[in-house]
């Protein structure tokens, strides 16, 4: 590996660890949210907005990008990695519900990452690596999603152990408050290390710091390109710098209408598809199929192990097949695992046999679920509500896992097979190749505005999906709340079809004119 190549892969691995950043914090309420529920007495509106509350600032924090335009990418990624140090403070210490819920809302401004650092990297690496460097964000979000599972898992094994050190650290006391808090070394760390990476040479040119670009343009590629790169990103910056509300003007503009249509498209199917309802609820997913609550955590640990797996070859195959074919593959993948979902939810038996009841453990009251045994319930919805008139919501919530382990009889490996097949193909197309796509289908002047137009978007469908999915199952039952998402991977497999192009392997300025031609052609036509 030649020293420009080396110099660009490290910048990408640091200003990426804020994917891992939100990969952990998005994952890590999972693991949290039951012990909080039982904690702060929640029903199922206040438990998705407090999951949610990220999702919510993540629409504000979507204003980075064009403020990133104003002031530079390399000072609003040290402002995301200072807010994602309080947050994870603040959430570690939260005395009640609604200072949670605003610790969690600090740290969703700090999601702006996720548009940044794809901008950032976009900016400096070359076209042939482009695809893999920004899949390295989108691998390190995995990252953290894989260590907020094990360490979540982590913590809730030593709960119930008898270890001196677990009592001393309160960690049986306070199970949620260190998952959350685990996230202050990796925090700290991001924050530190951003003050070694250099400003965007795209953006340094924009503002007409020639030589400064021209330095760090010099550390990225070979000497005989320097000049070249330097007048081709020249060619592709207008002499007038426009104001913000002219750029969002622009955005929706006829000229790019086409390209705003496909990032809208995009970005949309990563989200309502579901893929942050599993994310975010893994445990409480699999508490669904019977396995009880210690097995859940382990199966959640799988999702991370996946995800890892997946991501890894769409990095190795997305420069090579193109980002139209991971994204068709994966789609059609979703349909396919949701549906498996839907269908073992579907097959499922709800009901309690006498010996059932009788091995329930001893701080569940047996005498309140009398007659219970032997009756059976048409599904998941039904069986909850009548444990729930039973023993109260409270004594539900805290027995849940062996609740459901008891009296749901389903094919548990059939749900996890299906679970895990949706990862798979989320990791393998919608998750990396729409950070990949966003920044290449917009010019530089419109850039950072083009993605925050687009990633309102996409948080505003993913707090839909994280606030609704308690109610919903609750409401609805597991077996229609997948088939909702399988349907809506399949409209939206139909619609990639027809309207994405491929970009691999084109310079940011090529795609800038390509995509311009075919808005002209579609409005002509």
């Amino acid at each position: 590996m030649d020293s420009n190549t080396a110099f660009v892969m490290r910048l990408a691995v640091i200003v990426s660890l804020g994917g891992f950043l939100f990969g952990y914090d998005a994952a890590v309420i999972s693991g949290a949210i039951g012990f909080v529920v039982t904690e702060f007495g929640l029903d199922d509106w206040q438990t998705g907005f407090v999951v949610a509350a990220p999702s919510l600032s993540g629409m504000i924090a979507i204003g980075a990008g064009p403020i990133s335009d104003l002031i530079g990418r390399r000072k609003i990624l040290i402002i995301i990695a200072s807010l994602y140090v309080i947050s994870a403070v603040l959430s570690a210490i939260a005395p009640s519900y609604q200072a949670l819920y605003a610790a969690r809302f600090i740290g969703g401004l700090a999601f702006a990452s996720l548009a940044l650092a794809p901008i950032y990297i976009s900016e400096i690496a070359p076209a042939e690596l482009r695809g893999r460097l920004v899949s390295i964000n989108q691998l390190n979000i995995v990252v953290g999603f894989s260590a907020a599972y094990f360490s979540n898992n982590f913590f809730q094994k030593v709960t119930g152990s008898d270890a001196d050190w677990v009592q001393t650290l309160l960690i049986d006391e306070h199970t949620w408050r260190w998952m959350l808090g685990a996230e202050i070394l990796p925090a700290l760390a991001f924050f530190v290390l951003l003050f070694t990476v250099p400003e965007s040479p795209r953006w340094l040119m924009i503002k007409g710091r020639i030589e400064e670009a021209r330095s760090v343009i010099s550390r990225i590629v070979p000497e005989h390109q320097l000049q070249s790169q330097i007048e081709t990103i020249k060619a592709s910056i207008s002499a007038e710098q426009e104001t913000f509300f002219s750029r969002v003007s622009r955005v929706f503009s006829s000229k790019w209408r086409y390209a705003l249509t496909i990032g809208l498209v995009v970005a949309v199917a990563q989200q309502i598809t579901g893929i942050n309802a599993i994310y975010f609820y893994a445990p409480t997913i699999f508490e669904q199929s019977g396995v009880g609550t210690d097995a859940a955590f382990t199966q959640a640990v799988w999702i991370g192990i996946t995800n890892i797996v997946f991501t890894l070859l769409a990095m190795l195959m997305i420069d090579r097949l193109g980002r139209k074919p991971l994204l068709v593959a994966g789609l059609l993948g979703v349909f396919i695992s949701m549906g498996i979902c839907s269908y073992g939810f579907s097959q499922a038996q709800y009901g309690f046999s006498e010996q059932s009841v009788a091995a329930l453990s001893e701080d569940i009251d047996k005498a309140a679920l009398e007659g219970l045994a032997g009756e059976t319930f048409r599904d998941d919805v039904a069986l909850k509500t009548a444990l729930k008139e039973r023993l109260g919501d409270a004594a539900f919530q805290v027995h849940q896992g062996e609740l459901l382990q008891a009296g749901v009889s389903l094919n548990s490996q059939l749900i996890l097979i299906g679970i895990l097949g949706f990862v798979a193909s989320f990791a393998f197309s919608l998750g990396p190749v729409m950070w990949v796509l966003l920044p290449e289908i917009y010019p530089n002047s419109l850039r950072g505005v083009a993605m925050a137009v687009v990633g309102v978007c996409n948080s505003g469908i993913s707090y839909g999906v994280q606030v609704v999915f308690p109610w919903e199952l609750s409401t609805f039952g597991a077996s229609v709340t997948f088939l909702v998402y399988s349907l809506f991977a399949l409209f939206f497999l139909v619609l990639v079809m027809r309207l994405l192009p491929e970009t691999k392997g084109k310079s940011l300025e090529q795609l800038e004119r390509e995509l311009a031609r075919k808005t002209t052609a579609a409005v002509a036509a």
